[in-house]
């Protein structure tokens, strides 16, 4: 199986846009760090685990098997790794400090993926995000307690569960790689997880919002991008709070995309009383919708949701107002693009998607980031670029911290107290290691993509309760 392995040895001179976004190291991650070391090989570190009392800022209304008391509510407490690693020493001798990348950044053909590859269009901003955080750290010194340059090790996800486990084997392993980051297919994410728990090495994560994969409770993984089930619950407060709509439809991907992206949506319309009337998917790469829009049609809808890419998503738009479907689309983060604006015209106008940061928000850390990736790129950076940039950086200070131990390094971001930093915003972790940030609503209106809080919208939500499920009595809302 051809495989795609590029080294970036970034020992690059600084440009002043370079210079004034280097990432800052802060007592904190040198505090978590020496209680790490200290714990040696068989001790844990003093340290507090997180401990929530809710997951995932979820409302009574739409929790499942809410008129049952659980013996046991999951996700709430922060599992500990407890391993030998903290005690391992730091090798000698080293030209470079490497960090691995994975993601599908050439095109591919394969049965998992449905068919040809349709993802490297984000891999690419993702592996230049990572990119530009790695020069950016190059240019300020490298790894600063040896003065060498960090090194990116590069790998191709070509959307094989086989392949893309052997690749982290190559990289943690072969490579000897002292972090990961990726990738985008939710699948491929499962995988490389379980392999990395097997190799004890850290998977930064950026680009894949299946709900499920911290659902894993593996210690070893942080992700910092807000999920589908945060955007579902907005759009879902959006659509039945909000304005009332009480017939909605589904039309999405055949993929596991599609699959757990619509699966909050889905169960959140049940628990409120207005099931879903209709889902319908569609096989990657489809051209014609007219099945799927002809039951649709049918169904007499208040609203459309729809869950796939772009390309999918702006003919579907297009093929339901030929037909005179006329009801608001709402739909993924991943059509908020300029192919969905260029393929779906006018049509465009008035679509709402859910959206895990604010592009629109006033932050010098945004607009020099945003300058530098001009200047590295010529091009404006998306989504995939900010959060892979974000999570590079976020691996970046664990390892100036840490020291060169891949237990330690996973023990920075673990315990880390307070929300990281970054040109997305603040990124608070949840016991699971997830980003509990806040999700955004993006409108395309006359012309450009608009981002809107749930306070600026004025969107109504559920009551979220103080206490776990095991602890409290009937603590519930009705709907406005």
């Amino acid at each position: 199986m051809k495989r795609l392995l590029l080294v970036f040895f970034l020992a690059v001179f600084p440009t002043r846009a370079q210079q004034e976004s280097a990432p800052q190291q802060g007592n904190e991650e040198e505090e978590i760090a020496r209680r790490s070391a200290a714990a040696g090989y068989y001790g844990a570190p003093d340290l507090k685990l997180r401990q929530e009392r809710n997951y995932a800022n979820t409302p009574t209304d739409v929790e499942p098997y809410r008129g049952v008391k659980p013996y046991k509510e999951n996700f709430l407490q922060q599992v500990e790794y407890t391993g030998a690693g903290r005690g391992l020493p730091e090798p000698e001798d080293l030209k470079s400090v490497k960090i691995g990348f994975i993601g599908p950044i050439q095109s591919t053909v394969s049965v998992a993926t449905g068919g040809k590859s349709h993802e490297e269009i984000l891999g690419v901003q993702m592996l230049q995000g990572s990119q530009l955080a790695i020069e950016q750290a190059n240019a300020h010194g490298g790894y600063l307690k040896r003065g060498i340059p960090f090194e990116l090790v590069v790998s191709n996800d070509n959307g094989l569960w086989g392949s893309s486990g052997n690749e982290i084997i190559k990289l943690a392993y072969k490579e000897n790689v002292w972090a990961i980051l990726g990738t985008i297919d939710g699948a491929n994410s499962h995988i490389m997880l379980r392999v990395a728990l097997k190799a004890e090495i850290l998977l930064m994560n950026t680009g894949d919002t299946d709900p499920t994969y911290v659902e894993t409770n593996i210690p070893w993984t942080v992700r910092c991008i807000g999920d589908d089930r945060q955007q579902g619950y907005l759009l879902m407060d959006y659509l039945v709070r909000k304005m009332g709509y009480h017939r909605i439809g589904i039309i999405r991907a055949s993929n596991r995309y599609g699959r757990f992206g619509v699966r909050e949506i889905r169960d959140s319309a049940r628990r409120l009383g207005y099931p879903v009337l209709i889902e319908m998917a569609y096989k990657l790469g489809s051209e014609d919708f007219s099945l799927q829009l002809e039951r649709l049609q049918e169904a007499r809808l208040d609203a459309v949701v729809h869950w796939g890419d772009a390309r999918e998503s702006a003919l579907i738009l297009n093929q339901m107002r030929e037909r005179g479907m006329n009801q608001p689309y709402f739909t993924s983060d991943r059509t908020v693009s300029e192919e969905f604006v260029a393929l779906a015209g006018k049509n465009a106008e008035g679509v709402m998607a859910g959206y895990p940061w604010n592009p629109d928000r006033q932050d010098p850390k945004l607009e020099d980031f945003r300058a530098a990736f001009r200047q590295r790129f010529h091009q404006e950076p998306g989504t995939y670029a900010a959060h892979a940039y974000d999570g590079m950086n976020m691996l970046i200070a664990a390892i100036q911290a840490a020291g060169l131990n891949r237990a330690r390094i996973r023990d920075v971001l673990a315990y880390h107290s307070e929300p990281w930093p970054g040109v997305t915003g603040d990124i608070p972790l949840s016991a699971v290691l997830d980003d509990l940030g806040e999700v955004f609503l993006a409108k395309f209106a006359d012309g450009h993509w608009t981002y809107h809080s749930r306070e600026q919208l004025g969107i109504p939500r559920g009551f979220i309760p103080k206490r776990d499920r095991l602890s409290r009595g009937e603590e519930t809302t009705s709907l406005p």
